[in-house]
């Protein structure tokens, strides 16, 4: 028997809440139901859970309600103590919980959601854990997001690298699109200076916003300045996407 591959990674503060990766699922269950649907094996890890593993069994819930019933999930940790409070809750095949870290503990999934976790890292660890999770073909949605989950970014990452960014919130919290750089991916989050295309990105969507003020309400307001935004910035997906309060672009990098 070979021995067990050690975790890559370091343990998390593991924060969570329940709903808190909702708008992620959600997003999940959109942009990666077609290769989820046809594969052989649809598996699917949620890396670092955290404390509790209910946004793994919410995610397990709504892919397997979304795209097809027989979605499998298994959550990794690398605290062995959160791996053992987790099993109350598993479910094998379809639901599980073990040890491991970037490694994805030697599993080929299909797709990686790894929230909150690289932003805990520091940024030159961040491409290496990119290369690791996506090693294996597996399509990874990195990102982070607010204690509540109601602001939030990620990332879609395959083999060659970040492919886009998606900002999404609740609408009726949102105070003003520059919120959303406190919530950047790891990648990100230290190149929002002038000059750089993610600050570019960030300043026209708030001056979109800014010119984009009506009395018809929130959700009005977003889908204006997503119509502004777009005069200048390529915007991916279509209005369906939008009235969620999403917005998805080529990676600015």
């Amino acid at each position: 028997m070979k021995p067990a591959r050690k975790p890559l990674g370091a343990v998390t503060r593991g924060t969570t809440n329940p709903n808190r990766l909702r708008r992620v699922d959600d997003f999940i269950a959109y942009r990666c139901g077609d290769p989820l649907a046809a594969a052989a094996v649809p598996l699917v890890v949620d890396l670092g859970y955290g404390a509790t593993p209910v946004t793994a069994v919410e995610l397990r819930g709504r892919l397997a309600a979304a795209v097809r019933p027989d979605v499998a999930v298994v959550g990794l940790e690398i605290d062995p103590a959160r791996v053992a409070d987790a099993q109350p809750y598993a479910d094998p095949p379809l639901l599980e919980f073990r040890r491991g870290g970037f490694e994805l503990a030697g599993l080929s999934p299909v797709v990686v959601r790894a929230f909150n976790v690289l932003r805990q890292y520091a940024e030159d660890e961040v491409a290496s854990a990119w290369t690791t999770m996506t090693g294996t073909g597996a399509l990874l949605v990195e990102g982070t997001c607010d204690e509540l989950g109601r602001i939030a970014t990620w990332a879609v990452v395959d083999a060659a690298g970040p492919q886009t960014l998606t900002l999404s919130a609740r609408l009726s919290d949102l105070d003003h699109p520059a919120t959303f750089a406190e919530r950047l991916p790891k990648a990100l989050i230290h190149h929002n200076v002038p000059g750089s295309p993610v600050h570019d990105l960030l300043s026209g969507l708030g001056a979109a916003w800014d010119a984009s003020a009506t009395p018809f309400g929130a959700r009005q307001r977003w889908l204006a300045t997503v119509a502004r935004f777009r005069e200048r910035w390529p915007v991916l997906d279509g209005p369906a996407r939008w009235r969620r309060g999403e917005l998805t672009v080529p990676w600015p990098g």
